[in-house]
């Protein structure tokens, strides 16, 4: 999987269990989750300092529950900016399972 917007890049590292975002060729941030069963988990989410203030967590975030979304898996937001991101943002009611680990 991956997304591109200008030189922002989205992509899912199944290996390392994470979804990306590249500025160029320079890692910026990533999103960790897990899966378990038809779940995908998300657990932490992270920008580096020096890409703050650029909009990227969202990105990452759309990129991220966008792709779990078309892969047909139900999105867990254990980690606190996805949930924040999931609260504001349309679309994806019925793919969250909000009591899922609680």
């Amino acid at each position: 999987m991956t997304e591109q917007t200008g030189d922002v890049t989205v992509t899912r590292d199944e290996a390392g269990s994470r979804y990306q975002v590249f500025v160029g060729d320079r890692v910026a941030g990533f999103a960790a989750y897990r899966e378990e069963g038809e779940q995908t988990v998300f657990t932490h989410t992270e920008v580096g300092a020096e890409f703050g203030g650029q909009g990227l967590g969202k990105v990452l975030a759309a990129g991220a529950l966008d792709d779990t979304v078309r892969r047909g898996r139900t999105i867990v937001p254990l980690c606190p900016f996805i949930a924040k991101y999931l609260q504001r943002a349309e679309g994806y009611e019925e793919h969250v399972d909000w009591n899922a680990h609680r």
